[in-house]
Formats: structure tokens, sequence, C-alpha cells
């Protein structure tokens, strides 16, 4: 049993805010309110003094590279990421090798993930072999376990096959999530096309690559009923088109990273390849277009895209290096530092972004601190400031590191255990 004291309770599910006691119990959360001790005997007990209670984090968006490419990351060490960025939930990616377009591959990453004291949930891929040219087996991935679908990373290019896709995963009820870029715009990924590249001698990758995917699948999605995910989104031009989808009634749902709310196609200027990823920082009127689409509703979810390389990799130019950056250790302090305490949204809003509504999204019965529901919550103090670094993540590829943050994680409790403790 887990006694936290005096903590203050954010609950996105019911939109309140206010201050109390939390009595967990096998793995649930028995009571919430005035604790009155009765005789229990309690394993832990918490002083929340100047911390929140908040829902478990959600990230609907990461690459864990298990199996095949573990030198980068491994559901293990992912998972410990995560844990310590206060996340009780992940959505892994299907881009692994092989990737996850078969049931065997499906059933290792959810055993493993059994193991790491977080849920660890995959979305299987879209197409076989993530090549866009056959549909994978969708309902047989539904069967054992995939939490939805995507070919994150690659674009599925064929409309036929990706409106029957839609249609598919409309029927099984589960969301598609989608990469949007157009390559046939592109010269070099990464990189917005603007004054940074130009300043660089490099074309880069324009807004037009995403407006176009965004809003050719928004308007499919519109058709079909699907669920759909704009993922990362990046430029001014695809939030208006999800609102506008919105409005007409698709059920089409918005991420957007810390990094793309927090920092410009400058950022290459100083980072080099750690601030390399597809689709590319952009303008500060692409990132004040993101930010006013969080307050507006526009923008559902805030994922990381957490996405590991080695050093080795990120020191190759600039043109040749990976698209990526880690983000799962730092995502909460980011919003916090640059959405909550500029006061474009309250905490409870932004537990709405990184909790509810992307459990909404995969269905899941989580999201909100409420007594009888499983013990999954992350307690931070929004006031301590603290350095960007010593990651848990196998991969340290984060233009964010050295900088000072506000929010701090201290406690991270999934299905009642403490699976991560600041300072431990």
């Amino acid at each position: 049993m887990i006694l936290i004291n005096n903590i203050r309770i954010l609950n996105p599910g019911d939109k309140t805010d206010r201050n109390g006691d939390i009595v967990i119990s096998d793995g649930k959360i028995m009571q919430i309110g005035d604790y009155k001790n009765t005789g229990e005997v309690f394993e832990t007990i918490i002083d929340g003094k100047g911390l929140v209670a908040a829902p478990g984090l959600v990230d609907v968006h990461v690459h864990f590279r298990d199996p095949g490419l573990t030198y980068k990351e491994d559901i293990h060490t992912g998972a410990a990421a995560a844990a310590k960025g206060g996340f009780t939930t992940v959505v892994c990616m299907a881009n692994t090798k092989p990737p996850v377009d078969n049931v065997e591959t499906l059933r290792y990453v959810l055993e493993e993930g059994k193991k790491t004291g977080i849920h660890v949930l995959q979305a299987a891929a879209v197409t076989v072999g993530l090549a866009g040219k056959e549909l994978t087996d969708m309902e047989a991935l539904k069967a054992h376990g995939a939490a939805g679908f995507t070919d994150d990373g690659i674009p599925i290019m064929d409309e036929k096959l990706l409106k029957t896709a839609m249609e598919e995963a409309a029927r099984l009820d589960l969301p598609l999530s989608f990469h949007e870029e157009d390559p046939a715009f592109i010269v070099n990924n990464g990189i917005n096309h603007g004054a940074v590249s130009d300043e660089l001698g490099i074309y880069g990758s324009p807004a037009l690559a995403e407006d176009s995917l965004v809003a050719r699948d928004c308007m499919i999605a519109l058709h079909t009923g699907a669920a759909v995910d704009i993922q990362h989104i990046s430029s001014e031009g695809a939030v208006r088109m999800v609102k506008l989808a919105k409005e007409l009634g698709a059920r089409v749902y918005a991420e957007v990273t810390p990094h793309h709310f927090t920092l410009t196609e400058n950022a290459v200027l100083e980072h080099g390849t750690l601030a390399k990823m597809n689709p590319p920082l952009r303008t500060e009127r692409d990132r004040q277009a993101i930010i006013e689409g969080l307050k507006n509703g526009s923008i559902d979810m805030i994922a990381t895209d957490h996405a590991p390389h080695s050093a080795e990799e990120k020191a190759k130019p600039l043109t040749q290096a990976p698209s990526g950056i880690i983000g799962l250790e730092t995502a909460l302090g980011l919003a916090v530092t640059n959405l909550v305490r500029p006061g474009h949204l309250s905490l409870l809003e932004l537990m709405e972004k990184m909790s509810l509504n992307p459990a909404k999204l995969y269905h899941l019965d989580s999201g909100s601190v409420e007594e009888g529901k499983a013990a999954d919550l992350v307690l931070f103090d929004p006031e301590e400031e603290w350095t960007v670094g010593e990651f848990a993540s196998k991969s340290s590829n984060s233009p964010f590191t050295g900088s000072r943050l506000y929010g701090k994680v201290k406690y991270t409790i999934c299905g009642g255990k403490i699976v991560y403790r600041d300072g431990e």
C-alpha cells in the first residue's frame, strides 16, 4: 500500500484540480480525499507537499528500436526512459528490423514489454515490410494485441491502398498514425526549406511536403470514418487543415512533439544534427501556429517521437546523419517551461494533451485519477528547476542537453508500483 499525503491532484477526466490524499492498494486507487487513519500499514508514505499528482503520461509515438537496432535503444532502456519522464504507457512504432508486420514480431515486443514495469503497446505496420504495396493482415494483428497501425517514417503514397487501410481500420475500430511528408518535394530531409537551409546551401524539406499529404489524408479520413492520427505536426498549414477536417466531422487527431513547439529551424545552426528531424523544425510563425493549435484544440496530443540514435550516427555530416532526437525524459519539462509557465495552457489542460486524449485515441482505461482505477500516476514538482542530462535512454541525441527546465518528475507509479523515484 502507498499513501500520498497532501498533494495537488489534477484529473483531466472530470476537469478537477484539488488538494487531497491518495491511497493506493492492490494496484488501484482506493481512496482520494482526506485520509483518516484506520490502522492500515503502508509500505510507502509520500509527502506530496508542493507536488502535483496527475494521470501517468501516455506517449502515442515512440521508437524503442527493438528488435534489430538495439545498439540505439531496447525495450527495457526505452521503458526506463519513459518511467523517468513520467510516462506509464507508450505506443511503439513498427519500423524495427524486422518490422512489426507479423504476429511473431508483435508478440516478441509485447512479451518483452510486460517485463518493464510500464505498459508497452505496439502499433503494427499498415503495409507488409513498410513497402507501401500490400496491406498486412490487420485483423490478425489486432487479435494478437496490436494497438493500432502505422508505417511511421514512411508515407503511404498509394491512395487506393491507403483508403482500403482506412476502411479496414475503421471496421476494426483501431487508429491509424501517418507520417506526412511527400518525398517528391524533398531534396534533403530533416531541415526545413527556408532561410536556414539557404544559408547552409541545402534545399531541405518544404512545408508543402507535409501540407499536401495532410490535406489528402484528412479528406480520405472524412470519407472513410477512420480514426487518423496526424503525426508530429509541424506546419501552420497542416494545423489549419486538421482544424477544418475536425469541423467537417472527420475523426482526425493531431500530435505535436515538444521540440516542434519549442524550437525553430534556427536550432540547426546551433545544434547541427541534434536539431535534425522529420518533419523538420520550421519557422517561428509555424511554432506560434502550433501553440495556437494546442490552445484551440486543433492539436489533441503531445507525443515525443522518441528517436534514439548513436553518437557515431549523429556525428555524420548534416545531410547524411539520421533524423530524430530522444524525447521521453524532457517532454514534461519542456511542456511546463514553454506552454504552462508562459500561460498558453494550464497544468490541467496539459494533462489532457499528455494523458487523457492519448488514452482516448487508443481506447485505454487511463488518463484520469479516479477511485477504482489503476494506479498509474506521475508525481512532479512544477516549480523545480533542473538541468537536462544523465539520460536513462541508451542514447543521448538531444539538443536540450544542458538546458534548464521547470517541472521535475519525482515519482512514476504504474499499476500501484513505484517504477521511478527521483534521485535513485
